[in-house]
């Protein structure tokens, strides 16, 4: 299995955030357990703006790309990860 990264961009009180950070914890990493989940906080680190320009939080940055923005659902990405 080839080594997967998740960066979520999120915000302080963000509902979304929450819930996309459970998917990841609960139903994604169990299947994926070299899965490296980072969570960054945009208003303790804005210069990840610069590099993912989130216009919704959460962002969620999958092996260096920014692929969603806003909820995303497991199925989603799922799709996004490499076997």
């Amino acid at each position: 299995m080839v080594g997967n990264t998740i960066l979520i961009i999120k915000t302080p009180g963000c509902g979304h955030c929450e819930e996309v950070m459970e998917i990841i914890d609960k139903k994604i990493k169990p299947d994926f357990p070299d899965l490296d989940v980072e969570v960054i906080d945009v208003t303790q680190k804005p210069e990840y703006l610069q590099k993912y320009p989130v216009m919704s939080a959460p962002g969620i940055v999958i092996n260096g790309k920014l692929e969603f923005q806003g909820v995303a659902t497991e199925q989603q990405i799922r799709s996004k990860l490499k076997e």
